[in-house]
């Protein structure tokens, strides 16, 4: 009960007082006119109501990583707590606050121009290319799961397949159709039944506050099959939309085009990844307390079916049938709303980088047809290996993103520790994650298993940590002697 509230109030609190710290080192200029209204062309740059604003940004980032990776993440136990909390305000946050705020500034440009303008032209060329095949992978991944949902809400003739083609339909108009249209006017719906659902999961977690872990019981990992699963880095990756998420900073930008004042871009993007967490933590203790605070059981029920049955399960039992059916239609919205915009990101990411303009159906068509067809052959693959991938590529996305704001920051001579260090962790995570995981090195890979032979004292959990943080002390090292020091000599010429 007190490790739950106790993070609760870190995610509450560090919004007020973190993210107000944060703000004071960003360059904020109330006078100053948004892209909104300086590049206003009635598709994409549209100045919107803020309730309007925040509710997009946190439908657009909220897909199924704050309520299926919690689930998944929580396995690892209570440590799964403080990541969400710790990470969402030190990490996640100040990742989508900045880059949002990067990108208002830079007249709402996409992710990759922004990390191009601080990291280079070769980075803005790779990011322009990893990025767009996220979004893709995105798109792909964020139907497969509601289509499921929905099927098992309707009759059979309705099956998964028939609901991957409505959603994929409907991702299609919100691709092409301007901001304020379809998306503008849904996603208030929506974020009701996603907000209803936290809400109503938290008022019956009351009253099985016995079943949550606690801090006191140990941080030690409590994944089924530990060896191959060690919290560092697994659990980062697992929760990675419910602490901090690459794919956030993609669609950023959307909102960065839509703001109507900079002094509203904590409210925005800072609240938004709060709220998220706070959803993250609420499933990751939900999950225990449905199955009684037995780690085993919920390892058990995951390893037979995935995890949208259980949150049905949870959802129709605890909030009864209606209660029930706005949770799954939260759940639902909660995929779809990031689905839908990350193949819109994939069109604004093209376009950007060919400068072709949007301002016609036509023309948003040229750039939308190849995207369209490269999400539909993507979801002919097995769901879970595109997870996986997903799961990697997206907290790779937030390390290039974390680096480019640390340069940005340390051009402008502003405190730029507050993205260094979060970018440094995750530098770890994720070059630790592609030597242990199956889809990277897996962890007895030949560099390790050499290592060993060499030193037998030496086991392989002690070998790839080694070579993950000297990658992290290079990067680092690499910043500060030649980026760092150019930066110094650049302002010794200025003055």
């Amino acid at each position: 009960m007190f490790s739950f509230f106790i993070s609760l109030a870190v995610l509450i609190g560090g919004y007020f007082l973190y993210g107000a710290f944060v703000e004071k080192i960003l360059d904020i200029d109330e006078s100053r006119k948004t892209p909104a209204y300086t590049m206003s062309d009635g598709v994409d740059y549209i100045p919107l109501p803020t309730w309007k604003v925040f509710l997009i940004q946190f439908l657009n980032i909220a897909g199924l990583g704050p309520i299926f990776g919690a689930i998944m993440g929580i396995m690892y136990g209570p440590s799964a707590f403080l990541w969400i909390a710790i990470g969402t305000i030190f990490g996640g946050a100040v990742h989508d606050y900045t880059s949002g705020m990067l990108s208002l500034k830079k007249n709402g440009a996409s992710l990759p121009e922004v990390v191009g303008d601080q990291l280079g032209n070769g980075l803005k060329q790779v990011m322009r290319g990893f990025a767009l095949i996220l979004m893709i992978l995105v798109g792909a991944v964020f139907v497969i799961n509601p289509a499921e949902l929905i099927a098992g809400m309707t009759p059979s003739s309705l099956d998964t397949q028939f609901w991957i083609i409505a959603i994929f339909v409907y991702y299609i108009l919100a691709t092409l159709l301007p901001i304020d249209k379809l998306i503008g006017n849904l996603y208030p719906i929506f974020g009701f039944a996603l907000l209803f659902m936290a809400v109503g999961i938290f008022v019956i977690l009351l009253g099985h506050l016995e079943y949550i872990p606690e801090f006191t019981d140990g941080l030690h990992n409590r994944y089924p099959n530990s060896e191959s699963h060690p919290i560092f880095p697994m659990m980062f990756v697992s929760i990675a939309c419910g602490a901090i998420s690459g794919f956030h900073a993609t669609q950023s930008p959307l909102m960065a085009r839509c703001i109507k004042n900079e002094r509203l871009g904590r409210r925005v993007f800072y609240g938004a990844m709060v709220v998220e967490g706070i959803l993250a933590l609420i499933w990751a203790a939900a999950a225990m307390a449905f199955f009684k605070g037995s780690f085993a059981d919920l390892s058990s029920y995951l390893g037979e079916k995935s995890t949208a049955p259980l949150v049905n399960e949870i959802s129709t039992t605890w909030l009864g049938s209606l209660g029930g059916f706005l949770a799954i239609l939260g759940v639902i919205a909660a995929p779809i709303t990031s689905g839908d915009t990350a193949l819109r990101t994939a069109r604004l990411i093209t376009a950007d980088f060919l400068k072709f303009k949007q301002n016609t159906v036509i023309r948003r068509l040229v750039i939308s047809i190849p995207i369209f067809l490269a999400s539909y052959l993507i979801m002919q693959i097995n769901f879970q290996i595109l997870w996986r991938y997903f799961g990697w590529c997206n907290q790779a996305l937030s390390v290039f993103t974390l680096w480019a704001v640390t340069v940005y920051l340390a051009r402008k001579k502003k405190l730029y520790i507050i993205t260094l260090i979060p970018a440094l962790f995750m530098t770890m995570v994720c070059t630790t994650y592609i030597v242990f995981a199956p889809e990277g090195f897996t962890f007895d890979n030949l560099i390790s298993v050499w290592i060993i032979d060499k030193f037998p004292n030496m086991n392989v959990f002690t070998v790839n940590y080694t070579i993950c943080v000297g990658i992290a002390i290079l990067v680092s090292t690499i910043f500060y002697v030649i980026f760092h020091k150019k930066v110094l000599k650049q302002s010794k010429l200025k003055e």
